[in-house]
């Protein structure tokens, strides 16, 4: 079995969990335990996120 890169930083990961609400799910029982759903969420706050970090970065140029 590969292992995939991660794209984003555990600490990232965690604090995302922590904001949606399933951090007690992955210390329970790590990453593999979250839903499909929990993980896709992950992924549309990190878009989102990252898009408004962009936008602040382009502005002040």
């Amino acid at each position: 079995m590969s292992r995939r890169r991660s794209v984003m930083s555990e600490q990232l990961k965690y604090e995302l969990a922590k904001d949606l609400g399933f951090i007690n799910k992955v210390e329970e029982g790590g990453w593999g335990s979250i839903s499909t759903k929990d993980a896709g969420n992950m992924v549309k706050r990190a878009i989102q996120l990252a898009e408004q970090a962009a936008a602040k970065s382009h502005g002040q140029q």
